[in-house]
């Protein structure tokens, strides 16, 4: 039988996360494996509020309302909106492959087979930097339509009759978007011209002020290379508060990047124990030795930033707990366990022979995937592709890099 999901409730946020989860599952070393994903998305949107790891390119944030505000026109009811736009979206694909820049096409690949249209990736980030007005989810807004035209109607025909407009319906969109260019979608491209990138920088600038995002697209210039936020070159003159962020993401990115090596390190144990004669299972054994080997050494050129963080780690939950109030307190618990131990390893063989960390990482699957946990559960163990949730925690930087160079190309900061 097909798997399936049905929503329980009409939370945007809600749903965007559980579907960046299930595309997060194509992923395997980026996978939240040991449940710490609702610390890292906080840090997440802290720094970069409107951006999810399945966005592309800043474009699509023109293209959805360009597309929806061209169906409001033609008064597309509510039992069509849903076909059409997803029609308009298709189209979109194909127009963008004969453009010269096809990098980050959402459908590139699965073209008229899309299943997650680039509305819904994009729906959540466009009511963030207030694109969007309407408040509701992508179903609601397609229900709210053929209200909306009625009373679109009624004032039309008040101000006609000299009456005041007191019940003009608010706009679905917001009304200063630079508008499409006639054809559209014929000759669209991914890249930004001057007046559109400016338009996103300044509803990035007035929606998400004080962010590392709002920084980056205003105060930005051209990077070639940087494989984490905090690797940014103009780290300093950011605010003091987006300089402790940036700290926490660094922090929390190193210290939790050793849970993940340990707890793959004891499931290449395991598959060897299962299957000693494993030649590939030994190796891997081996390059966990040496990976964590390596992450205690960068542990050690932090030891003091790190050890000062730890002891003052109730403002880095505070500002978690700022943003999502509803972190699991085994989560917390298990995050603050970690990093004693973490802070306490003398060195990776000491720690690998840690029963404590044995236990706690043992428990902490056991606790997230009950009867699926590969420690307890051979068949699952047999599906594990040598390295889950490995990749260190970058907060959605690789797509920020991409969204915001957009913003920057158009509006002429790219060199040369």
């Amino acid at each position: 039988m097909a798997s399936t999901f049905a929503w329980l409730d009409y939370s945007e946020a809600d749903r965007r996360k559980a579907l960046d989860i299930v595309d997060l599952f194509r992923e395997q070393d980026t996978r939240d494996e040991l449940g710490i994903g609702t610390v890292r998305d906080a840090l997440a949107d802290a720094l970069f509020p409107g951006i999810s790891t399945i966005q592309t390119r800043a474009k699509y944030f023109l293209f959805v309302p360009w597309i929806y505000q061209a169906l409001e026109e033609s008064k597309t009811k509510f039992r069509d909106v849903g076909r059409l736009a997803r029609k308009h979206e298709i189209d979109l694909i194909y127009d963008l492959l004969e453009s010269e820049d096809t990098n980050g096409i959402i459908g590139k690949e699965a073209k008229s087979k899309l299943q997650r249209l680039p509305s819904a990736v994009y729906w959540s980030g466009l009511y963030e930097f207030g694109i969007r007005r309407y408040p509701g989810s992508q179903d609601q807004y397609h229900r709210s339509l053929d209200v909306y035209y009625r009373g679109r109607t009624r004032v039309h025909a008040s101000a006609e009759d000299g009456v005041v407009e007191l019940i003009k319906p608010q706009a679905n969109w917001h009304d200063g978007i630079p508008p499409a260019d006639q054809d559209f979608p014929l000759g669209a491209t991914l890249g930004l011209d001057k007046k559109e990138a400016e338009y996103l920088r300044q509803q990035i600038m007035a929606n998400v002020p004080g962010t590392f995002l709002a920084f980056l697209v205003d105060q930005g210039v051209w990077w070639d290379k940087a494989n984490f936020p905090w690797k940014h070159p103009q780290i300093t003159e950011c605010s003091h508060t987006v300089q402790s962020q940036l700290e926490h993401t660094r922090l929390f990115s190193l210290v939790m990047h050793g849970a993940a090596l340990f707890y793959n390190l004891m499931l290449a144990e395991k598959r060897v124990a299962v299957n000693s004669e494993s030649a590939s299972t030994s190796d891997l054994v081996k390059h966990y030795h040496g990976e964590l080997e390596a992450w205690l050494a960068d542990l050690g050129e932090s030891i003091q930033a790190l050890t000062q963080w730890a002891d003052d780690r109730n403002e880095f939950w505070k500002e978690i707990h700022r943003i999502n109030q509803r972190v699991p307190l085994p989560t917390e618990n298990f995050i603050n366990q970690w990093i004693d131990i973490a802070l306490e390893a003398r060195s990776h063989t000491a720690l690998i022979k840690s029963k404590n960390a044995r236990a706690m990482i043992h428990h902490r699957e056991q606790r997230l995937k009950r009867g699926l946990a590969r420690l307890d559960n051979v068949r699952a163990l047999e599906m594990w592709s040598g390295a889950a949730g490995t990749s260190r925690l970058s907060y959605r930087w690789p797509q920020v890099q991409t969204i915001v160079k957009d913003i920057l190309n158009g509006l002429g900061k790219r060199p040369g």
